[in-house]
């Protein structure tokens, strides 16, 4: 992202030089006139979607860079902005991590409730007593129990509502919506489509990767961590938030579609200009709870490897996304892992 801000801001070649040239007498027509003097420099060429990896943001920056600095670079200040946000999303994530053990440390069962795991304090603003209603009750009971059978729940407890806690709500760019977590042991990390590194990039995200690399360049990456994406602004949001081991859709139907609703209709009341990328016929059918008068909604086929063929591929969602934000004068994603 980088590269193409520096080249947009620098200056044409001076025109000093230009000028002279001008003047000399070698220049000049037979008449004595002097050729005539270019009115309108060319303009730079359009920035890349995907900068080239060695000018992408990094987590170098010295720390005493602050946004506020004003020597730093338009590059630098994006580079802050990022490193702030990932600074924030891993304390949140630690403060969970950190509650969940002190919990495991007592005489309780380790067993926390779940408004005890989201700690992003815009969404606590934006969502106030959402889990005081009877249903969130219900499925905090629903999701202790689950937690304390001999089956394994995924993703980890302090990993639920990652999503939530990496992408605060009043730095939402976009939202991708899927359905449950991976069902596989150590898959599961709160983030839709996404895995940790070290564990098998899933088929539906390979073909996420091959349309990011068709529609803007982007090399495809050897992990299937998003992360990035979520402290860029990407809401990477599953309807269902908890799952049991290899049995997919296993928590459907015991609350989690009304709290995820209740984020989307939130966003939808309480922003403007999200754009929401809606991938298959379950995350479609979310758009009744979207004012398409206030945001973006993209749609295509599901990215799996039953469907990405049927309207997945070409899409072009990525490029279209950043294109809205662009128009929108708000910093475009960096898609590139």
């Amino acid at each position: 992202m980088g590269s193409w801000i520096k080249r947009w801001n620098q200056q044409p070649a001076p025109f000093t030089s230009l000028v002279q040239r001008h003047r000399h007498p070698s220049n000049h027509l037979s008449n004595g006139a002097p050729f005539p003097f270019p009115q309108n420099p060319p303009p730079p060429p359009p920035p890349p979607l995907c900068p080239p990896r060695r000018n992408r943001l990094t987590t170098m920056d010295p720390p005493h860079f602050t946004p506020s600095s004003s020597n730093l670079t338009a590059e630098q200040k994006l580079r802050v902005q990022f490193n702030q946000s990932l600074a924030n999303a891993k304390r949140n994530l630690k403060i969970c991590a950190d509650r969940v053990s002190k919990s495991n440390s007592g005489k309780g069962l380790g067993v926390l409730k779940l408004e005890q795991l989201l700690v992003e304090e815009s969404w606590m603003e934006a969502i106030p007593g959402e889990f005081k209603k009877s249903y969130a009750k219900k499925l905090s009971e629903f999701v202790e129990s689950e937690m304390q059978s001999s089956i394994p729940i995924f993703p980890p407890q302090h990993m639920i509502f990652n999503a939530l806690n990496s992408t605060p709500f009043d730095k939402v760019k976009a939202v991708i919506i899927g359905q449950d977590p991976y069902h596989g042991p150590g898959q599961a990390m709160g983030l839709s489509f996404s895995v940790p590194q070290g564990i098998k990039t899933p088929s539906s995200l390979i073909n996420i990767y091959k349309e990011l690399q068709q529609d803007l360049g982007c090399s495809i990456p050897s992990h299937g961590n998003l992360e990035r994406w979520a402290v860029q602004g990407v809401l990477l949001l599953n309807a269902v938030l908890t799952v049991r081991q290899h049995q997919a859709n296993s928590h459907a139907k015991k609350g989690w579609e009304q709290f995820t609703d209740s984020v989307i209709e939130t966003i939808s009341k309480k922003r403007t200009g999200v754009v929401f990328l809606l991938w298959g016929n379950y995350a479609q059918a979310k758009s009744r709870l979207i004012d398409e008068n206030k945001h973006h909604i993209l749609k295509a086929a599901h990215p799996s490897g039953l469907s990405a063929h049927r309207g997945f591929f070409g899409c072009r969602h990525f490029s279209r996304t950043n294109k809205i934000l662009e128009e929108a004068e708000t910093i475009p994603i960096d898609w590139q892992l």
